[in-house]
């Protein structure tokens, strides 16, 4: 039955069905760009990483990168993940963090012109550098007096 024959025989109008769940946020395009700038880099430089990683699995959050021998999350301002629109959903991003970090991982936020410029990937191989390079920090078991 059409909607018109139904309105006159019942003097109704039908329920509009709405989605149940929202669509995801449209990401912007400095972020696509930045996104795939540093995918490209990432892969040029040969680094490990994960895209899109979802480090908690009973949650939606989602970091756009994670680089696996630093247990680095990278997350891109401007991007659907990123829940960057006042109040209650800044909020959640802070929890987002905070829950990141006491599972052990690192967090960095960095800007789109941050990752166009290359500042991201130097920063990325310095990091890994200091990392093999660097000398064991831990205090010795036995003490030397």
């Amino acid at each position: 039955m059409d909607e018109k024959a139904y309105f006159w025989k019942t003097k109704k109008r039908p329920i509009k069905t709405k989605p149940r769940n929202k669509p995801l946020p449209k990401a912007k395009e400095k972020y696509l760009e930045a996104e795939e700038t540093l995918y490209q880099e990432l892969e040029e430089h040969r680094i490990g990483y994960c895209r899109k990683f979802q480090f908690e699995s009973t949650k939606n959050w989602r970091f756009d990168f994670y680089i696996v021998k630093m247990n680095l999350l990278i997350e891109i301002a401007g991007s659907p993940w990123s829940v960057g629109r006042g109040g209650k959903k800044i909020a959640n991003a802070f929890n987002k963090y905070d829950l990141a970090e006491d599972m052990g991982y690192r967090v960095e936020r960095l800007e789109p012109h941050q990752i166009e410029s290359g500042y991201a990937i130097r920063w990325i191989q310095s990091q890994l550098e200091r990392l093999d390079n660097g000398t064991d920090q831990t205090i010795p078991a036995t003490r030397l007096d």
